[in-house]
This record gives structure tokens, C-alpha cells and sequence, in this order.
């Protein structure tokens, strides 16, 4: 077939060719609405799968749902390559939503996320991930990632901020490894793609929250019903105590035990607004995990260790028969406070109040399961209730097991044990004895 010399009718702005020429192996790009994203990632797809040398190129556009993929990026797909489709250098196969070069047999084609089993086993070569907010996580880790390997083809994650989802998690990620990583950021007065009295219409009518996410592309904008913002979270991560802001205070273990398979066993540290690396467990069992918080409270000199009552009864029974106090706390249970639905709501409120002060560590893990929880306010009682675990797990597809261990050490009020004290702890421990006439240490006395 002769060359084909057409325009395909793509003038990028500022921004777009930024997106185009600015990249690396890996990008997050957070867009505000209607800035211009999609046309600016099939540009991309058409331009790499043009120049592709190698054999077999294949080339995917995702979307969280594949009758979205269609209804934002195929007839786009289409119109742009509408002028080679003309001319015979482009095929359309309308049923399995793909186009294939002739010139070098290189392939694009769309899928959706809800069917992400259809991508496993593909090489990819290049790969744009739209609306990543609503994506589940595993689609990326243990699918798209890997058909990625082969040749070391790229990626191209965009969307709007919208809460802690993979897409946050993505961004913030990134900053470990900016050799393959890239971030770019651009609001809506950073495109031009909306008429400067429209936008300021809209900041006007809009509630600030949802403006600052949904047009500043404000990854700190907590959705309207998050408990504890990223940007919160953020800052107690880069803050730092003196040894006397926090020395005087007791210290709290919290321990929430894995209640399925999917969950960890989480030890959580807390000394007055200082708050240590949690301890992270998967698929130990009782015993492993008891013998884990009797080696940490004796090691750090704990005052006090609080478990959840509903998983953990096994593990307070077996830490009281080894001479160890563990006050149980039922995240069901009722609240000291009138304000809160339940105990779990109060400790949650609780931390968020307190996180203004605090010092966290930088552990990712941590800043997404602090971030995950929402609250509604009940309408019969205006009772604030925190969203349940199994909830956020069908909404963000993990739980949050390091956030309520640390949530734990808000269950009550602990005084500083004496020297005396914990010495004893340590002698019964180390021989055995758990009966040797030291009466039991309540820390709530």
C-alpha cells in the first residue's frame, strides 16, 4: 500500500503537549473535568502504535467500565483516525473494539476494568488507564503491570482526584521512584479548556470542597464525607516532635487482629502525639501473634494494650493466662459520648481530632487506611457513625486494619505505670510464673 500523508486533526494546548513530551516510563496525570484528557491519551495510543517497530505492537486504552470505554473513547478513536481508515491504512473491528495499523500490524483496543480478566495473559506495549479513581487496585498490580514486563512498555494513568483510591496512591507513590515516575498536575486554570466566566460560575455555585477536587484537581479536598483528609494525614507525616512534647505521656499498643484471610493482624504504637511503625501481620495465627505483642510491650515498655473484643477474644484470653493485662474494646460497643453511634465511631473521632498535633511515620499503608473511612449522621438520633469495615472494603477494596490499630489507642484514658511496675511484668514473663501475687495492673484504675 502507497504512504499515506493526511492530518488527523490534532492541535494539543499547552498542557497536552506537556502530557506528550514531558513523560516517562510511568505518568499520573490528574485533570480537572472536561480539561481534555481522553482526546489527549488516544493521541498518544494513535502516535506510539504509528511509530512502532517491533512485531505484534499492542496498544490498550482502560476504562472502569468497558460500555464506558466505548461511549467516551471509541467514537473519538474512530474520528481521529478517520482520514486512515479512509485510505485503507486502518482496520475497525467493531466487535472486540479495535483498530490495527497495516503498515506495521500494530493494535489499539479498549477494555473495561469490570472485565479485566480479558487483559491477562496480553503484551502490552502501552497502556492508558482512564477515571483511575474507580479502578480496583488489583486490575493494576496483578494484571495490567504485568503484561507490561515484556518489553517494558508504558503506562499513562488519568483522572480526577476523588478521595484515597488506587489513584492517590499511584501519585503519591511516585515520589519514590522518579527515574520511572512522573506526575503532573493541572487545574482548570492551568488548560484553558473551560471559558474563564464558566468557571467562575461554577466556583461560585459549587461547594469549595468539591470545586477544589473536581477543578483544582486537590488531591488534600477530602470528599464531603471523609473523616481525615490526605492533606492532614500528609502533614503529621512530615511533622516532628521533640522528645518533650510526647516522653511524659503513656504508652498504648493497639492491636486489631486479622478477621479473614485478606485482613492483617496490626500492633499500632502510640506515646501522647507520637506515633511509631505499625507492625503489620498477614497469615500468622494466635500464637504468633500473641507472642508478638508480649515481645513488644515488654521491649517498649508499654502502659496499656487495647484489642478489638469481636476478632481478637482468643488472643486477649491467651495474653490474660501468660500474666499479660489486655483491655478489650467491641468496636460495636456503645460510646462514652452521646455524639457517636458506637465506641469504634468515637476512637476514629477521636484520632481525627487529635491528628492536627501529631506525628505519624511515612508509611503508605497507613495514610491510605487513615484516609479510607467515611461518616454519615444518622437521621433519627444526628448521631455521627463511622462507615463500617465491610463497607470500605466494598468501596476501596482493602480495610483498614492499620488505622483501627491505632484507633484502638484512643479507647480510653491510661495512666503511666510505675518502674516498679513493668519490672515485674518482665520478671513473671521471663519465668513463667504467672502467678506469683503481683496483683493485675488496670489501666484504667
Amino acid at each position: 500500500m502507497a504512504d499515506v500523508n493526511v492530518s488527523l486533526g490534532y492541535y494539543p494546548r499547552d498542557w497536552q503537549r506537556q502530557v506528550h513530551t514531558q513523560r516517562k516510563r510511568f505518568n499520573v496525570f490528574a485533570l480537572h473535568r472536561r480539561a481534555g484528557k481522553t482526546e489527549a491519551a488516544i493521541m498518544q495510543l494513535i502516535d506510539d502504535a504509528l511509530r512502532f517497530s517491533l512485531e505484534l505492537g499492542f496498544f490498550a486504552y482502560v476504562a472502569p467500565f468497558l460500555k464506558q470505554a466505548k461511549a467516551i473513547a471509541w467514537v473519538r478513536l474512530k474520528q481521529k483516525l478517520g482520514p486512515l481508515i479512509q485510505h485503507g491504512a486502518v482496520t475497525v473491528n467493531e466487535s472486540d473494539l479495535s483498530v490495527k495499523f497495516a503498515h506495521n500490524g500494530a493494535v489499539i483496543r479498549l477494555f473495561g476494568a469490570d472485565n479485566a480478566d480479558a487483559m491477562r495473559g496480553l503484551r502490552l506495549d502501552g497502556v492508558v488507564i482512564d477515571e483511575v479513581a474507580q479502578i480496583d487496585p488489583e486490575v493494576w498490580e496483578q494484571i495490567i503491570q504485568p503484561t507490561l514486563a515484556d518489553r517494558k512498555g508504558w503506562a499513562w494513568f488519568i483522572g480526577t482526584p476523588n478521595g484515597v483510591n488506587l489513584f492517590s496512591e499511584l501519585y503519591f507513590g511516585a515520589e519514590k521512584d522518579k527515574a520511572n515516575w512522573h506526575t503532573a498536575v493541572f487545574t482548570v486554570y492551568d488548560t484553558g479548556a473551560i471559558a474563564e466566566d464558566e468557571v467562575a460560575r461554577l466556583r461560585a455555585t459549587m461547594n469549595p470542597t468539591a470545586f477544589a477536587r473536581e477543578f483544582l484537581c486537590d488531591f488534600s479536598a477530602a470528599g464531603d464525607n471523609q473523616l481525615i483528609s490526605i492533606a492532614d494525614i500528609i502533614e503529621a507525616q512530615r511533622r516532628h516532635l521533640k522528645p518533650d512534647d510526647y516522653a511524659f505521656a503513656p504508652r498504648i499498643i493497639g492491636v486489631d487482629p486479622a478477621r479473614f484471610g485478606r485482613d492483617r493482624s496490626v500492633i499500632a504504637m502510640r506515646q501522647g502525639l507520637k506515633v511509631e511503625p505499625p507492625i503489620v501481620l498477614q497469615g500468622i495465627d494466635n500464637a504468633a501473634l500473641v507472642d508478638r505483642i508480649i515481645e513488644v510491650k515488654l521491649k517498649w515498655a508499654a502502659d496499656a494494650v487495647f484489642c478489638d473484643a469481636g476478632q481478637g477474644a482468643g488472643v486477649i484470653d491467651w495474653l490474660r493466662r501468660l500474666g499479660h493485662d489486655c483491655v478489650e474494646v467491641w468496636f460495636n460497643g456503645k460510646s462514652t459520648k452521646p455524639q457517636y453511634h458506637d465506641k469504634r465511631t468515637q476512637m476514629w473521632c477521636e484520632l481525627a481530632d487529635t491528628l492536627p498535633m501529631m506525628s505519624l511515620p511515612a508509611d503508605a499503608e497507613m495514610r491510605k487506611d487513615l484516609a479510607a473511612p467515611t461518616y454519615r449522621f444518622e437521621v433519627a438520633t444526628g448521631k455521627k457513625r463511622l462507615e463500617s469495615k465491610d463497607d470500605i472494603y466494598e468501596r476501596v477494596h482493602f480495610s483498614p486494619d492499620i488505622g483501627d490499630a491505632l484507633a484502638l489507642t484512643f479507647a480510653q484514658p491510661v495512666e503511666v505505670k510505675s518502674h516498679k511496675q513493668k519490672v515485674f511484668e518482665s520478671i513473671r514473663t521471663m519465668s513463667g510464673n504467672v502467678n506469683t501475687g503481683v496483683p493485675e495492673y488496670d489501666p484504667l484504675a
